[in-house]
């Protein structure tokens, strides 16, 4: 628990806050100076949005209103080549990230220059954002991350939660034995757990009150949580080595995502994870499913492959193509005896929209997966019932 003093020192900038209908003020320590300043001050430098730094003049202090330049400058911690400390063992360092692919898993299916980066991200310290299309194994590799070097593990799916306070910092609760108590969450538990590797899946999904309370953690020139609800403690400092890692869709095609805070980004090193293309995906479901028959294999990576190459296409008939989860999903089918067109059918059909009859979505993805259907299979591509309602 931090202690302060009555006044905070001269020299002290802060940054005024809004919670709910209060304006909190906060230094770049994360210590909190609301008593110490007068609501009205408060408000108004808040809507100027400026910051107010502590001055002192013929032995009486006051605070007066400063750029906000000035407080993100006091806060910032540059990374010029001098103020980055190269650790003792560099050379072991750089050999350990060089030889680091050997440490990916065989399912995991990424190049080695972004794998390598990922490694090197997290052995210094970068808080790292998996960014690419639904399915393409951004989760998947920050597990790997883990494993490969063998660090504590929490893991919060943010764009699960509906209550980012309650996930994020904990609940105030009442029993008749101990009245009002404030529990701490599972993630400030977890910012404590000194070189913890932190999973923040589905970023783009959380709700803002989630990005508001992550920014101070996740910004290198402050690392805490603070914990307003809590008696007697303001703030909880990141431990040392803690490593962040997110998850997040980017892009116009994702609907249920929200466009990230530009400041929120600028906190992570981004990698972008690949499509994969149809050999390699080809090779992921040999290697995860050896006993399916390769032509049957082959087939669905090539109806996969064929749907990202239409999504991408000048004119395309379709809007997006098939993930590689589908494609592992689709394997599965078949490996626990599912044909080929019941697999799409109960899968990949729908994903696409059906409007419009023939000229369809779901239409053109059906005469892609027939190219892989044989004819002595017996089974119909478009059955009587799907006829009758392209014609409606």
């Amino acid at each position: 628990m931090k202690s302060k003093p009555i006044k905070p020192p001269v020299g002290t900038i802060v940054k005024i806050e809004m919670s709910g209908n209060r304006f909190n003020a906060f230094d770049k320590d994360g210590n909190k100076w609301t008593h110490a300043i007068i609501t009205s001050t408060r408000k108004s430098t808040y809507k100027a949005n400026k910051a107010l730094e502590m001055r002192e003049k013929n032995g009486r202090t006051y605070w007066w209103k400063v750029p906000m330049e000035k407080f993100e400058s006091v806060s910032h911690i540059p990374e010029t080549p001098s103020d980055v400390e190269i650790p003792d063992g560099h050379a072991e360092v750089v050999e350990f990230i060089n030889n680091s692919y050997g440490l990916k898993p065989k399912g995991l299916i990424m190049k080695e220059l972004k794998w390598k980066y990922l490694i090197r991200s997290a052995v210094r310290g970068k808080n790292i954002m998996m960014t690419g299309q639904a399915g393409c194994g951004k989760t998947m590799a920050a597990k790997a991350l883990v494993k490969s070097l063998d660090r504590p593990e929490f893991y919060f799916n943010l764009g699960a939660t509906q209550d980012p306070r309650s996930t994020l910092i904990g609940n105030v609760h009442y029993n008749k034995k101990d009245g009002t108590y404030f529990s701490e969450s599972l993630f400030v538990k977890a910012i404590q757990t000194e070189n913890a590797v932190i999973l923040l899946d589905e970023l783009t999904r959380a709700h803002p009150d989630a990005w508001n309370i992550l920014m101070p953690v996740l910004d290198q020139g402050q690392r805490y949580l603070r914990l307003d609800e809590a008696d007697g403690q303001t703030t909880i400092n990141v431990a040392n080595g803690v490593t962040f890692v997110a998850t997040a869709n980017i892009g116009n095609e994702y609907t249920a995502t929200r466009q990230l805070d530009k400041a929120l980004m600028d906190r992570f090193t981004i990698i972008e994870m690949d499509l994969l293309n149809q050999e390699e995906e080809f090779g992921l479901l040999k290697y995860m499913f050896p006993t399916v028959d390769e032509t049957m294999l082959s087939n669905v990576s090539n109806i996969t492959n064929l749907t990202r190459v239409e999504a991408v296409a000048e004119n395309a008939r379709i809007s997006s193509g098939v993930s590689t989860r589908t494609s592992v999903e689709i394997a599965g089918l078949l490996f626990d005896g599912f044909s080929l067109i019941e697999s799409a059918d109960i899968t990949i059909y729908p994903q696409y929209d059906n409007t419009g009859g023939v000229d369809s979505e779901r239409t053109f993805v059906k005469q892609i997966v027939q190219k892989f259907v044989s004819d002595e299979s017996g089974e119909e591509l478009f059955t009587e019932h799907d006829m009758e309602s392209d014609k409606a």
